[in-house]
């Protein structure tokens, strides 16, 4: 599916995959590997703190609807 070189570090849309396989724990074998080969540890991390934030605003997003459409 993906057109990466062995021994290449992986692309945006590669960790981005990569960060949303391990938040929902499908993350596979063979990219879980390639990140830890050929992956640079600061890329996942800012990844993952952009999706946390990113996660949350929209829980809080959808609570507040959810409420404001209740009469609360």
């Amino acid at each position: 599916m993906t057109d990466e070189q062995p021994g290449k570090s992986p692309g945006l849309w590669a960790i981005i995959s990569s960060v949303l396989a391990a938040a929902f724990g499908v993350q596979s074998s063979k990219n879980r590997e390639r990140d830890f080969a050929h992956g640079k540890t600061v890329h996942f991390v800012v990844a993952g703190i952009i999706f946390t934030i990113l996660f949350i605003a929209s829980l809080v997003m959808i609570v507040k609807t959810v409420l404001s459409n209740a009469g609360m």
